[in-house]
Order: structure tokens, then C-alpha cells, then sequence
């Protein structure tokens, strides 16, 4: 049975910081969490996200933390990182353990969404954050009849150039590259901002198959 994007939770409070100090203020993670509820709460009939940060309070949060857009449900939550494996994989999970594994910034595997991304062949090499060519991109996917399903796409990669763009009152010089493939009948269109400087994805649009769709990703903080 496949299962329905959820409306996801904020990250738990263990990965949050700070503390009432003994006065009558309510501490940061607290008002942190409930205001995240409140507004998927408010807005379930509509479309279910996270409030708005400021930078400030990111800066408050301990360890990294993505944003994560499943664009077909116009749903967004909140990812932090729950394992970290060789080749450069890591794992990313939301609240209500949906998970998304990804080498060097790229999606490999997902898990919790129904029609997952079950793994991935990627153009990637050693540390450098993003695809480093075009060529195979091979996903194997979970499909709603629970088969096993191999696409194969075949992929050009493009260099739009520099690009500066700003997530959550920071900005960031990266270089927007863009994967254009074809296969099974279609074609996709996957854009990274890269910061081979800094060994970073800042933001990436990911196409997960045909059941997930695109995923946008923003990296809040490393």
C-alpha cells in the first residue's frame, strides 16, 4: 500500500538549542516547536509547511538542517542529518522519519513516501559537491504495485554560470548547475547552486520518479 507525504513535524528538541534558565520565558525550542505546529495545524486543509525562520534563530539550532519541498503536494518540512556513510552518502530525515539519502548532494534513495527511490547510479566524484558529468543516471524504484522497476535516464550536464542566491537572510556565490536527461519516454530536469569552495549544495530541484516527483532542497545550516 502506498502511503500519502504526510504533513511533516519540526526536528525534535534534542537537536534543538538553549534553555529557560530558570526564569518564567518560554525557551527558544519550545516556541520554536509550537509555532511549527500551529501553522501546519492552520493550514492542513490548505498546504502544510513550516513557519518562517530568521537567521537568528537558525543560528540557534545545533547541527545542519534542510528544507525539503515535495513539490507535487506543495508540502514542505524540515531534515536533519541521522547518519553519515562511506562514499559520501548521507541520510537526512524529517520528524516522521521520511528519509533521503544523498552522495555528494545528489538523491540516491529515498524511504517513507510511497513509490520510493529504492537507489541510484550518480555521476559523482570523490568530495565534489554535485553531479561532475553528464552520462548513466540509473534510478531502481519502488513501484505502487510493489515491483522493483528500473529507469534508466540518460544525461547531459550544463553550466549556467555564477549565480548568487539567498536562503533565509544569508546570501550564497555558487554556480548553477543544470542535469538535463531523457528516458523512458520523458524527459527531466535536475538544477543544482553548487559551492565547490565551500563543498556545499546550497539549494537543489531533484526528481525523484514518477510517483514523488521533483524535491526541492535548501540547506538552512550546516
Amino acid at each position: 500500500m502506498s502511503r500519502r507525504f504526510p504533513p511533516w513535524v519540526l526536528i525534535p528538541l534534542l537537536v534543538l538549542t538553549g534553555c529557560g534558565g530558570g526564569t518564567n520565558e518560554v525557551p527558544l525550542e519550545v516556541q520554536l516547536l509550537q509555532a511549527g505546529q500551529a501553522s501546519i495545524a492552520g493550514r492542513r486543509a490548505q498546504r502544510p509547511t513550516v513557519p518562517d525562520f530568521t537567521r537568528a534563530q537558525l543560528d540557534k539550532i545545533e547541527g545542519a538542517l534542510m528544507e525539503a519541498t515535495l513539490e507535487r503536494e506543495n508540502q514542505t518540512g524540515l531534515l536533519f542529518i541521522t547518519a553519515e556513510r562511506p562514499q559520501g552518502i548521507t541520510v537526512w530525515r524529517s520528524g516522521d522519519d521520511v528519509t533521503f539519502a544523498m552522495r555528494n548532494g545528489v538523491l540516491v534513495a529515498t524511504r517513507g513516501l510511497g513509490g520510493d527511490v529504492l537507489s541510484s547510479s550518480v555521476q559523482v566524484s570523490g568530495r565534489q559537491p554535485g553531479p561532475s558529468s553528464g552520462g548513466a543516471h540509473v534510478q531502481m524504484l519502488h513501484s505502487l504495485d510493489n515491483r522493483q522497476v528500473q529507469l534508466a535516464l540518460a544525461c547531459d550536464l550544463v553550466d549556467l554560470g555564477p549565480e548568487t542566491i539567498e536562503i533565509v537572510e544569508r546570501r550564497h556565490a555558487t554556480r548553477h548547475l543544470q542535469q538535463r536527461c531523457t528516458g523512458g519516454g520523458g524527459q527531466v530536469t535536475n538544477d543544482y547552486w553548487v559551492d565547490r569552495g565551500a563543498g556545499v549544495i546550497w539549494q537543489s530541484r531533484q526528481w525523484a520518479g514518477p510517483h514523488i516527483g521533483y524535491l526541492t532542497f535548501r540547506q538552512l545550516k550546516r
